[in-house]
């Protein structure tokens, strides 16, 4: 496997950055998960364009273009034996003290892309739909770091992970200080009532995810209403389905949320109207690796 570091493949044994590098010590950079389908880099400009806006939030200047970068993902995939697979993009502030101040970081900073293989959760998941559980880890206040922001700071996310891991459970539903609906771990959270398809509102404290938007204009395309607003709890229980969304997990459906069965139990409809729409347009739109 070739990993591309700072703009040249290298072999992922000497893919290294140094142990003063910002983005490790601190979690001080930003980073986007991209999906690739026989070689079409799926919303790849859509993810650059979140990629430069998240670092702009941050202070961080990445040392390429929008042009450029776009120009490295599709060196590293067209690198890679993979036909489908996933790409994680990093750019961290760079080599710096052992100290906060960014402006230390006097290399500037430094990015690597990695393509790979990828699988969120088993097959039969997909087929059946997942159980999943609401965990007491409340997702990190907005007005502390906004969820706009894909910054490497993840372990809100990760110590939900582990708690609901811990009552046996694949993923969690992260809920805000205020009670309400804002997440999954790792992908954004949607319901179906009264035909209708529901998703919390962006100050629930969700990430603005690409895969979300994607959705919603497919359900739109479908001619189905689309309602952003803020959910409770009893809303998902009582809710006729639910999916997860994620460039990672694409779309899965939920039946199961805290022991309560939505729905009839089994992926709905609406679900599957648009995992069939998605998995259509992953082919047809993004930038195709030559």
């Amino acid at each position: 496997m070739l990993i591309n570091l700072n703009g040249k493949l290298v072999p992922k044994e000497k893919a290294v950055i140094s142990v003063f590098d910002h983005g490790l010590l601190y979690g001080d950079g930003v980073f986007e998960g991209i999906r690739f389908y026989s070689k079409n880099i799926f919303k790849l400009e859509e993810h650059i364009d979140r990629l430069y806006n998240s670092a702009k939030a941050i202070m961080l200047t990445i040392p390429i273009s929008k042009e450029q970068m776009i120009k490295e993902h599709v060196k590293t995939v067209k690198a890679s034996p993979l036909k489908d697979g996933y790409i994680r993009t990093v750019v961290t502030r760079g080599v710096g003290d052992l100290g906060l101040d960014p402006k230390k970081c006097r290399e500037g900073a430094a990015y690597f892309i990695i393509a790979d293989a990828i699988s969120m959760y088993p097959e039969e998941y997909y087929l059946n739909g997942l159980a999943i559980t609401t965990v007491a880890m409340r997702r990190s206040l907005a007005e502390c770091l906004d969820p706009k922001i894909k910054s490497l700071n993840y372990l809100n996310n990760i110590m939900a992970k582990i708690e609901c891991a811990n009552h046996g459970s694949l993923e969690a539903v992260m809920i805000n200080n205020a009670g309400y609906v804002a997440e999954a771990t790792g992908d954004n959270l949607f319901i179906v009532t009264g035909g209708a398809v529901i998703t919390p509102d962006m100050s629930a404290g969700a990430l603005d995810g690409i895969t979300r938007e994607t959705v919603i204009d497919l359900a739109k395309t479908l001619k189905i209403k689309v309602v952003e607003k803020m959910l409770t709890r009893y809303d998902l229980y009582t809710a006729d389905e639910c999916f997860l969304t994620g460039t990672a997990a694409e779309i899965i459906p939920v039946t199961k949320i805290d022991g309560r069965v939505i729905g009839t139990g089994k992926p709905g409809p609406v679900t599957h109207k648009l995992i069939a729409k998605y998995k259509t347009l992953t082919k047809k739109v993004g930038v195709k690796v030559k």
